[in-house]
């Protein structure tokens, strides 16, 4: 889960490429970095932290040209370290940099490729920097001093034959302009956007459709599963499907909590899913039991807002704000470590009692992974006074790992990972927990768009339509566990 953006304009971009990646801060708030082309050199710079931090009044005067790319970076397993912000950058061939969102599967495999017969070395552990050097030696025997759109169009053909998993991705090539492409499934989003200015047409590509909102374009499409789209220098734009023909599957999990609720995806409006989800849920509380006893319903802020509204409006029970947060303490989903996640809870949220005090309430959240926030919140609403508590997750149960760019944590981490829903709640310590169903959640996205029929929803199915690697899941459960990432951080903090 990471953020990237890149725009081709008729005046400097670096100031846009900003704000995009703010709007977009909720996909990875560990790193950031911006690569602009200055004439025939690239500016580049990056670092650990937000990106109001990352970037400063000097770095962003450096930043110079009106071609650029930018991203913000979620770690995922295994890749983590400062030295692992993006964009990365490799000189040969031409000189191209590129950031990457999601996660290849044979990171390994290729490895070995790149080292034995690419004759490429890799620094980091990122399968990022893997996916460049995969790209850059498509190109490497072109024999010309400038790549052609032609010859960016068969290497990226060359990325999908080799590059298994999930991707989006945006480049920079120098002297070409910027190249971006998804994989052949369509998992990880990527959107294009347009801007007509007095000086001509400039163009944007975006993880998601809000970081075009707010820079003035005009959403004109998604790119297309197994796509590559060329911007070049002049702002011309070539388009072309480079993938083979593979089941699109975008990520579900997108919808649930990722992205943003003003954001369009796959022409479906994230915000209007996400109602369809609170609908949905409420219709199965009526099934199960349609003499229940909530009197209010509450949501757990700021992703299951929207869920919870529309359950209440179908339940004809108040919708009340239960807990304020404070925004200054990160996304708790995407925190380091058990620990850190647990201090974090109650700094982040702090109930209002009046609104629990003696009341049968419904506490809605987006999803349940760890299952750690969800059972320090119930414990809250019943300090809080609450008579009974009971809890619904928007999304189904999380069972399975996510090898697609969201580093989920290893599977015995995961708290509904070989448990029943009945165990689950005497875990979470409510007094009734609901579980949205898969088909009513696939049902409740698709709806905005007929020629969605199929997502990827391995987080919740274990099926991963891409397959996998034997031995991959256990060696990413091995990089996930907790004290196996405490490790890591220890091993790379300074002396």
């Amino acid at each position: 889960m990471c953020g990237i953006i890149g725009i081709v304009g008729k005046t400097e971009v670096a100031a846009a490429l900003y704000d995009g990646l703010t709007v977009l801060q909720h996909r990875g708030q560990d790193a950031a970095g911006v690569a602009t082309v200055d004439g025939d050199r690239l500016r580049l710079h990056k670092a650990n932290g937000l990106v109001k931090d990352v970037f400063q009044s000097e770095h962003m005067a450096r930043l110079r040209g009106r071609i650029g790319i930018a991203h913000c970076r979620y770690p995922t397993a295994g890749s983590e370290g400062a030295d692992e912000a993006q964009p990365f950058y490799v000189n040969s061939p031409f000189g191209i940099a590129l950031g990457h969102n999601g996660n290849l599967v044979n990171t390994e495999a290729l490895r070995r490729e790149l080292f034995e017969t690419d004759r490429r070395h890799i620094n980091t552990g990122s399968d990022s920097e893997v996916l460049l050097n995969i790209f850059a030696h498509e190109l490497q025997d072109i024999g010309a001093a400038r790549a052609t759109v032609e010859d960016v169009f068969r290497a990226v053909s060359a990325v999908h034959r080799r590059c298994q998993g999930g991707y989006a991705v945006v480049s920079l090539v120098l002297g070409l302009g910027v190249v971006a492409w998804r994989d052949v499934h369509g998992i990880r989003p990527l959107v294009l956007g347009r801007r007509d200015s007095s000086e001509g047409v400039e163009w944007a590509v975006a993880s998601e459709s809000v970081a075009l909102d707010v820079l003035g374009f005009r959403r004109v499409r998604d790119v297309a599963p197994g796509e590559a789209v060329i911007i070049s220098y002049d702002g011309e734009l070539h388009a072309r499907q480079c993938g083979a023909s593979a089941p699109h599957a975008p990520c579900i999990f997108e919808y649930v909590y990722l992205a943003r609720p003003d954001s369009m995806m796959e022409d479906v409006s994230v915000y209007k899913a996400r109602l369809r989800m609170g609908e949905r849920l409420a219709q199965k509380i009526q099934r199960l039991r349609p003499d229940h006893d909530i009197e209010a319903v509450i949501p757990i802020p700021d992703t299951a807002r929207t869920a919870a509204l529309a359950l209440a409006q179908m339940l004809d029970v108040k919708y009340r704000e239960g807990f304020v947060k404070n925004r200054y303490v990160g996304r708790t989903f995407i925190m380091p470590g058990q620990s850190e996640r647990v201090k974090s809870v109650r700094r982040k949220l702090n109930a209002i009692e009046l609104e629990f005090r003696n009341k049968v309430v419904l506490l809605v959240d987006d999803s349940i992974v760890r299952g750690t926030t969800s059972k320090q919140i119930i414990q809250m609403a019943r300090e809080a006074g609450a008579r009974k508590v009971y809890f619904a997750s928007a999304a189904p149960p999380v069972r399975y790992p996510n090898v697609y760019g969201i580093d989920m944590p290893a599977p015995a981490e995961l708290v509904a990972h070989d448990r029943s829903e009945s165990e689950v709640e005497a875990l979470l310590g409510c007094d009734w927990l609901i579980y949205q169903d898969l088909g009513d959640l696939i049902e409740a996205v698709a709806e905005g768009n007929d020629d969605l029929t199929q997502f990827d929803t391995s987080c919740f199915s274990g099926e991963y339509v891409t397959g996998v690697p034997e031995g991959y899941l256990g060696a990413i459960a091995a990089q996930r566990a907790d004290v196996v990432k405490a490790e890591r951080r220890e091993t790379a903090a300074p002396r």
